[in-house]
């Protein structure tokens, strides 16, 4: 059956976001063997890098009733997220992890997107949401077994609606498109969020995961933290147009928020996660940010990118605009940051702790949970492996 490229064109357009666009501004000029960085459009923000509220008539009705305990709870929530990700970097280079992968610089589009979720929608994360976590109820110390090679993930999906961290690269979004299909067909009105970078976006699975979302009209958000590096890649050699435009070619909308606001980023997904609830389909969200640090600690950024890129960004600070504007428009006085410098410190004594005392795994667990069912040739390998294991105290025996 062929479609009508005018009615899809104008069924797009209908199904794009709420809120003004501006002309895009000229693209830079072409250097050689360098691509022509894409145009950066207006993106939603509502809180400005010098802490300053931005009004927004679409978007300010999905936080203006937020109260100031709200602003600090989320106040709370990256700085301690901050925290977590620093000891967990700190304990790698400690040789107490075999990596890690740090969320420095996008707090706000983690704590952001994972506070507007409800608990009864499922989330699939990539292997950097530590944030998100946070917010769905895991325990961060239960983030750090894999990372040890103690275990597979750690907790339960099923108890936090909270999927186990995907290591292979843009997978996960057509296992959220899929799960969503899913919650369409059972009628629930819940939702699904699928989070994954600006270098995910290139993988083949994310654009299949975007056509079956579409076709299927399934109640995903499809949350990109664009953190303009795929490790060593700059976005502009992986894409010649804004992210979030791509969204516009398979028939539902995409928009770009400030990644570095934390209420932008939270409005913007309530709005895109109510738009899945009422049966209009997916969205995709670019949290336009930035990866403050390594790609992972294996990695070394200064080998790639200008260093007075970063301390740009620096003044963007996430945590640093909240902090801005809750000392100048609410209540907070610095008895609630002492309190939650206490409370920090905390936290990274317990992490330190509690991953220095995690146990190896025993030397059959790899044979646990390979088939929901069990299987013969997985019971013939764990036999095999026994007896290789019985070798070794057979030989002591002997040699005693």
């Amino acid at each position: 059956m062929t479609v009508d490229s005018a009615d899809s064109t104008a069924a797009a357009q209908k199904a794009q976001p709420p809120r003004k666009r501006t002309a895009a501004k000229k693209s830079a000029k072409k250097s050689p063997g360098r691509a022509t960085a894409p145009a950066q459009p207006e993106l939603v923000q509502l809180l400005s890098p010098a802490g300053k509220r931005v009004r927004n008539p679409e978007y300010d009705a999905y936080v203006d009733a937020i109260t100031d305990d709200e602003l600090r709870a989320l106040y709370r929530d990256m700085v301690l997220t901050r925290r977590f990700d620093a000891e967990a970097t700190a304990l790698q280079r400690q040789g107490e992890l075999g990596l890690w992968a740090s969320l420095l610089g996008q707090e706000a589009a983690q704590i952001g997107s994972g506070r507007a979720t409800r608990e009864d929608d499922y989330v699939f994360p990539t292997y950097r949401e530590h944030g998100v976590a946070w917010c769905r109820g895991v325990d961060p110390t239960n983030l750090l077994g894999m990372f040890r090679g103690v275990n597979h993930g750690g907790w339960d999906p099923n108890s936090n609606n909270f999927h186990l961290y995907t290591i292979v690269i843009g997978s996960q979004t057509l296992h959220a498109t899929g799960y969503a299909m899913g919650v369409a067909k059972d009628g629930a009105d819940s939702a699904v969020i699928a989070y994954f970078g600006d270098g995910a976006s290139s993988q083949g699975d994310v654009l299949e995961a975007f056509n079956f979302g579409a076709v299927y009209n399934a109640p995903v958000v499809f949350f990109c933290q664009n953190n303009q590096w795929a490790i060593s890649e700059p976005t502009e050699r992986q894409m010649r147009v804004p992210l979030y435009q791509r969204a516009q070619g398979f028939g539902f909308p995409g928009v770009r928020v400030d990644g570095n606001d934390v209420l932008a980023c939270l409005a913007v997904t309530r709005w895109a996660l109510e738009r899945a609830r009422n049966g209009e389909g997916p969205t995709l969200v670019e949290a336009f940010t930035y990866r403050m640090g390594a790609h992972t600690t294996s990695d070394d950024p200064s080998k790639y990118r200008a260093d007075e890129e970063r301390v740009a960004w620096e003044a963007k600070d996430p945590i640093l605009r909240l902090r801005t504007y809750l000392e100048s428009q609410t209540d907070t006085d610095e008895g609630f940051f002492a309190e939650l410098d206490a409370e920090s410190e905390a936290l990274g004594k317990r992490v330190r702790d509690v991953v220095r005392a995690m146990p190896d795994p025993g030397h059959l667990a790899i044979f646990e949970n390979v088939y929901a069912d069990g299987h013969a040739l997985v019971d013939e390998e764990r036999a095999q492996f026994v007896a290789y294991q019985a070798s070794f105290a057979d030989e002591a025996a002997g040699e005693a």
